[in-house]
C-alpha cells in the first residue's frame, strides 16, 4: 500500500450483527465508542442491524410477496405459450 493515504484511525474492528449475534473482524476507520473482546483481544465494536448473516436473501429465507395476484395474472396470461 502507499504510505500516508489511510486515515490515522484505520484499524481492526469487530462488526457485529445485532440480530443474530454473529461477528467478524476487518479493518475500518468508522468511529465508535463501544469495544468487544474477541479471543482475548479488545477491538472497537461497530454494531449492524442487518448483515449477510441475517439478510433474507443470503440466508435463503426470502419470502415472495404476491401483491394483487400478479404471479397468477402472469401465469394465466402466458399459460398458452407453455407446452
Amino acid at each position: 500500500m502507499k504510505k500516508d493515504i489511510h486515515p490515522s484511525n484505520y484499524r481492526l474492528c469487530v462488526f457485529k450483527d445485532m440480530g443474530t449475534g454473529d461477528q467478524f473482524i476487518t479493518r475500518s476507520c468508522a468511529d465508535t465508542r463501544d469495544t468487544e473482546v474477541v479471543d482475548g483481544v479488545e477491538y472497537p465494536l461497530i454494531k449492524m442491524e442487518i448483515s449477510g448473516f441475517s439478510h433474507p436473501f443470503y440466508t435463503g429465507k426470502q419470502k415472495l410477496i404476491d401483491t394483487a395476484g400478479r404471479v397468477d395474472k402472469f401465469r394465466n396470461r402466458y399459460s398458452k405459450f407453455s407446452k
